[in-house]
């Protein structure tokens, strides 16, 4: 086994958080897909997302950046400022410089584009998880 295979968790325990039902679901067959992620919970606003991080405790969380009751750059950083050790992937519909730079500055650990999603979801939990 190689040392990064020995770095990840036996299963990446996942937080879904978009107020989109159907593409929430996709997100999860997606990820239903690969042996080593499991799907802990599904957020449908930024404050369900930092309650469910908190009680469930992810080791990433699936953050649509355009949520109601809270967005999801604030919700990443209350998650980070309680759980430093999640890691937080941003899902956004744009591609625009300014929401990649609020996503680090909020402190997402990537940024993935809902357009690219099929083809970089899993590759891109893996790769935050194995940091």
């Amino acid at each position: 086994m190689s040392e990064a295979a020995a770095k990840l968790p036996e299963s990446i325990r996942v937080l879904i958080a978009d107020d989109h039902r159907l593409f929430a679901q996709a997100l999860e067959a997606i990820l239903a897909t690969d042996h080593r992620i499991e799907v802990a919970g599904h957020a449908r606003d930024g404050r369900e997302a930092v309650e469910l991080a908190r009680s469930i405790g992810p080791d990433v969380v699936l953050m649509d950046i355009a949520m109601p009751v809270m967005d999801g750059f604030q919700a990443t950083r209350q998650i980070l400022a309680d759980q430093p050790a999640t890691c937080v992937l941003m899902l956004t519909g744009s591609n625009s410089r300014s929401d990649v730079d609020r996503a680090r500055k909020s402190g997402a650990a990537g940024y993935v584009t809902k357009d690219r999603i099929a083809a970089e979801l899993i590759d891109a939990i893996i790769e935050v998880v194995d940091r």
